[in-house]
């Protein structure tokens, strides 16, 4: 008879695999399934990310570059296979990228982890520029500022699958995701995954206990490219183009952003960072032009009230539900909520009319936000979004502190239960 955690880890990979085969079902637009074959990229790259950075506590600038390298791999491998000079079936050409991120992991991390801390950070930083640099340097590989484009329908159907179709494509993202994951979180249970958990604590005492940290990080950077390879491989067949964008910095930045975000600590966090990456960089940054400045309030709130990531916010409160003490603490929620809402609109209010001051002023200072007339140049406009933000701020944080005291009633309850259920 299965024990429960052994059901419990059933029903969790179970629901991971539902979600991965209901989600085209439920979102059917050409969009959406566009936004969830990205997004099943984003997941195998953001953990691939983590086993640096949540994992091992290496704080990498340039991990693009793995799984850019890998996607330019994986490109040419699909023309060579729609010439006939490579015969190798197209839901396989993820596995070139995969082994190209290996191979460059393994070249590049030798030197990489030789150093930890804040020397590996600005070598990977280096890395980055480097191959960053080389790739408009070296057009006959790399294709310049237009990239390398492919076509992924090669050969005749197999049982009338051509990859043609992005349902057809989503569904192979969808298996590699899957995989890959199971893949990534399997090696943080092995002895190799449990040690790099112990460089990232303590690699003192690791040293001292007869292990090599620089050996330990050489071998996590290594099964990190390999993951990071794969999404690169699988990002080419999604959009049968590789840009020199995929290795430069912006896209390594996004990978750290988004992860953190997520919750680095957790092993499902990069999942929700990897979700909230494709849904900031596709579908927010056509909402508004000001979507980076946004993305940057985000991450210092983050940074000061949530430093653990979205993750740590759902494992604390899903903590609370086992043992009953959630709902004291909805009103307080909503109240949070609903302050933080009134504030951010009034800043929307007065950051969307900046930029309309200072970037489309051919358009007119009248303009719509959230359906509200409002005139840049009005007087009453600034007026509003200014007594509007500062209200919604003093709503906030008088919500916060009286969150902060029921939050601390509800732990010191706890504890006195744990208290009294401990033997005397």
């Amino acid at each position: 008879m299965a024990s429960p955690e052994s059901r419990k880890r059933w029903i969790v990979w179970g629901g991971y695999a539902a979600v991965l085969l209901l989600a085209p079902l439920v979102f059917e637009s050409s969009l959406s399934l566009t936004l969830l074959s990205q997004m099943g990229v984003a997941i195998i790259a953001c953990l691939a990310f983590n086993i640096l950075l949540g994992q091992g506590g290496m704080l990498s600038f340039g991990h693009a570059v793995y799984s850019g390298l890998g996607g330019f791999f994986a490109i040419h491998a699909l023309r060579l296979a729609s010439s006939g000079a490579f015969p190798l079936p197209v839901s396989l050409i993820p596995l070139v990228g995969g082994l190209a991120g290996l191979f460059f992991a393994a070249l590049l991390g030798w030197v990489t982890t030789k150093k930890s801390g804040t020397p590996f950070a600005m070598i990977t930083l280096g890395v980055g520029e480097l191959v960053a640099a080389m790739a408009l340097m070296f057009p006959g590989f790399f294709g310049g500022e237009g990239g390398i484009s492919g076509d992924r329908v090669v050969g005749s159907p197999v049982l009338g699958i051509s990859f043609g179709p992005q349902i057809q494509l989503y569904y192979l993202i969808a298996l590699y995701c899957f995989v890959c994951t199971a893949a990534m979180y399997a090696f943080t249970r092995t002895p190799l995954g449990r040690i790099l958990n112990a460089v990232r604590d303590n690699p003192e005492r690791v040293e001292f206990i007869g292990y090599s940290t620089q050996r330990v990080r050489y071998f996590a950077f290594v099964v990190s490219g390999l993951f990071m390879g794969i999404a690169g491989g699988l990002n080419a067949l999604n959009f049968e183009i590789v840009t020199s964008e995929v290795v430069g910095s912006m896209r390594s930045g996004s990978y750290l952003l988004f992860t953190f975000l997520g919750g680095s600590g957790f092993f499902f966090g990069p999942i929700i960072g990897a979700v909230l990456m494709v849904l900031a960089l596709v579908l927010f940054s056509e909402l508004t032009q000001a979507w980076l400045l946004y993305l940057g309030l985000i991450f210092l709130f983050m940074v000061m009230y949530a430093p653990g990531g979205i993750a740590s916010l759902v494992v604390m409160n899903m903590r609370l539900a086992a043992r009953g003490r959630l709902r004291p603490l909805w009103r307080s929620y909503l109240a949070l909520a609903g302050s933080a809402a009134l504030a951010l609109v009034a800043l929307g209010a007065m950051v969307e009319m900046v930029y309309r001051i200072q970037l489309n002023e051919g358009m007119g200072p009248h303009m719509h936000y959230l359906r509200i007339p409002l005139d840049a140049h009005g007087a009453g406009s600034w007026a509003g979004a200014i007594a509007l933000a500062a209200v919604g701020a003093l709503l906030f944080e008088s919500a916060r502190k009286a969150f902060l005291r029921r939050w601390g009633a509800v732990q010191d309850e706890i504890a006195a239960e744990d208290r009294a259920g401990e033997p005397a």
